[in-house]
């Protein structure tokens, strides 16, 4: 039991790196700006134009974050099919053999890609569900009282009070994957990866509700999107116990999402044990079902999603789907450790492959690595699913700060036509970044010959 309780310790806490470095970081360097801001916007009157200011932020991060994530991707998988085709297919040698130089592109991929895009990806999440929540909460309602940033200071940064709990649950939660029930045989490590899961999820929920009865007012005011009777914007009365519903909502559909994640990459489970025997069959029926099963699995996380929006919309209009962003990426630091541990196992096997360390290592490794494939998925999940909410309340923000009062009729014609061409953006992207893979593979496979 010894080298996979050590193994998985080592991997688990090289993740943890990232995900505290990250999220702290995060909240750290939001917090200096809105403190540097406060001291130029001191009055509470003049808040709508400090949070408009640090919303700049949020958007910072995600620029950087397309170019990480897509650019470091596309080098990875690419350097990936590279060194496979190369190696097994021309050369007939093993993978990560020491006389494939393609190991050593195959081996950086895996930082540049899964950690470094990753992690810029999900920081753009991160920065900008914070400050779509604090831009929201900051938008004065016209001749009304009892908004929040008349309630003080402390009330508006409640969003950011989520995300510095988050770290600290996730650091106790931290023990308990490698001190308190460590790794002790091969079917463990999915196990305490889960536990890791459900147990930050489950930790977070009193400690949101804790911190929303002691910052926020008993009831406050908020402007909304959604239109009353006579066309004018609905005023929304907030309370703590519904913005830690909204929260609730992001937290618990985070983790049933990476859940059902697992249940779909896990060898484990059916739905990976049926791709693998379908694989006897040849090449195009496994490519069919992966696809076939790749589609399936995204039916229950849309749903979840939709019903968090549903829900926190209802009770707390953009504020509610902003809160529900925060609560899904609360436990971030435990999803970035989960998810860092994949790439790690994968280099180490690599690593262990080219130094010719007995076949024992590379069994240890393997097991790690096959764990580390599902976590990288469960991260991806995460990911993809706050992108989606924070998107939403971040074009929220943008209409009440504009103040329009129409509200964005979906039934223009223009506007539907550009939301179907919308739709198909994604397909096409899509299409664009699997065919620079293969072609860049395919140079790789070129040159190494």
């Amino acid at each position: 039991g010894a080298p996979f309780t050590l193994g998985f310790n080592t991997a688990f806490r090289g993740g943890s790196v990232m995900g505290y470095a990250l999220c702290s970081l995060g909240v750290l360097i939001l917090w200096i700006l809105l403190t540097f801001y406060r001291t130029i916007y001191p009055e509470a009157d003049d808040w709508e134009i400090l949070f408009d200011c640090a919303a700049g932020y949020g958007l910072g991060g995600s620029t950087v974050a397309m170019f990480g994530r897509v650019g470091g991707g596309i080098y990875t998988k690419a350097a990936d099919v590279g060194a496979d085709l190369v190696g097994k297919v021309v050369a007939g040698l093993d993978e990560d053999d020491p006389n494939n130089p393609a190991t050593i592109a195959d081996n950086v991929g895996d930082n540049v890609g899964d950690i470094a895009g990753m992690g810029a990806d999900l920081f753009g999440s991160f920065a900008e569900s914070t400050c779509a929540a604090l831009v929201i909460a900051a938008a004065a309602v016209e001749g009304s009282h009892n908004t929040l940033s008349e309630a003080g200071w402390d009330a508006m940064l409640f969003p950011l009070a989520i995300s510095a709990a988050g770290i600290v649950i996730c650091i106790l939660c931290g023990f308990v994957a490698t001190n308190v029930s460590p790794v002790k045989e091969e079917k463990d490590i999915e196990t305490v990866l889960k536990v890791q899961m459900v147990l930050t999820a489950v930790l977070m929920l009193p400690v949101i509700y804790y911190l929303a009865t002691v910052l926020l007012p008993h009831e406050f005011r908020l402007e909304g999107v959604r239109l009353t009777e006579d066309g004018r914007p609905a005023k929304i009365s907030g309370s703590p116990y519904k913005c830690f519903i909204c929260a609730t909502m992001g937290c618990v559909g985070g983790l049933i999402i990476g859940l059902v994640t697992e249940y779909f990459t896990s060898h484990s489970y059916v739905p990976t044990r049926e791709l693998a025997s379908a694989c006897k069959f040849g090449t195009a029926v496994n490519i069919i079902q992966g696809l076939a099963l790749g589609y399936k699995s995204c039916i229950v996380p849309v749903f979840v999603l939709s019903s968090a929006i549903y829900v926190s919309f209802q009770l707390c209009d953009l504020y509610g789907i902003a809160l529900a962003a925060l609560g899904m990426l609360a436990t971030l630091s435990c999803g970035l450790t989960i998810d860092g541990f994949g790439p790690i196992s994968d280099n180490a096997g690599g690593i262990a492959e080219m130094a010719e360390f007995g076949p024992e290592v590379r069994r240890t490794t393997d097991a790690l690595d096959a764990a580390g494939n599902t976590t990288a998925a469960i991260g991806k999940g995460f990911a993809i699913g706050s992108a989606a909410l924070v998107s939403l309340a971040l074009y929220g923000a943008f209409v009440v700060r504009l103040r329009v009062k129409t509200g964005v009729n979906i039934l223009e014609p223009v506007t539907f036509a550009f939301l179907i061409i919308g739709c198909m953006v994604p397909y096409w992207f899509a299409a664009l970044t699997m065919k620079s893979v293969g072609k860049a593979a395919g140079e790789m496979v070129a040159e190494v010959k």
